[in-house]
């Protein structure tokens, strides 16, 4: 593309959510691009929240795209937002394999974040995860699910889909919730509760 842009300036209001904040707005302010071989338009939009440019190609597409996945409360430690957050915006820029690999990194900083010791096999990782019933019974099967599909990525010369990234990143995000944000949900309403027996 031949792409000459005009001036920041108001530009009819365009509904997106930001890749980067990851905030829903409406904006009117940015940038127009002409191309000058097919006198199609391009644009970039300003978000309100954060002021980062998101670019909208002639064709619809969204750079960076909407970050995949939910917020989850409750996480404490950095680092596991940090990865979680890293793996979502992988999606929003089609790298799938870098996505299934932060997975596969995250529930080693989850065992550690839940007391297992450093530089252990990935494998003891895991084993740590379902000995000390971090997760619960019935959740295994994401777990294997996660493992299994992070191994391919990481050991052998397979490169990872879409679908793929979408089916980590969906059960990472269930097992966050039950590691961190049931847990931290129950322990804020257990003080009302009591407080409401005792009356």
């Amino acid at each position: 593309m031949d792409l000459k842009w005009n001036n920041h300036n108001r530009l009819e209001s365009k509904s997106y959510i930001c890749g980067h904040c990851g905030q829903s707005l409406s904006s009117d302010i940015g940038y127009t691009a002409t191309d000058n071989r097919t006198s199609r338009r391009s644009y970039i939009y300003i978000c309100h929240s954060c002021t980062k440019p998101t670019f909208f190609g002639s064709d619809g597409s969204q750079v960076p795209g909407k970050v995949f996945g939910n917020n989850v409360k409750g996480i404490k430690d950095e680092t596991v937002i940090s990865l979680y957050n890293e793996a979502r915006k992988c999606i929003s820029t089609n790298s799938f394999t870098a996505a299934v690999l932060s997975c596969r990194k995250l529930l080693m900083h989850i065992a550690v974040d839940k007391g297992a010791k450093k530089n252990l096999k990935f494998i003891q990782y895991v084993e740590y995860l379902a000995d000390k019933n971090i997760i619960p019974n019935g959740s295994g099967d994401w777990v294997d699910i996660i493992r299994n599909k992070s191994n391919e990525a990481n050991h052998e010369i397979i490169i990872m889909d879409e679908s793929d990234a979408k089916d980590l990143i969906n059960f990472t995000e269930m097992l966050l919730k039950i590691v961190y944000e049931f847990p931290a949900e129950v322990k804020k309403r257990k003080p009302k509760e009591e407080g409401n027996k005792e009356e």
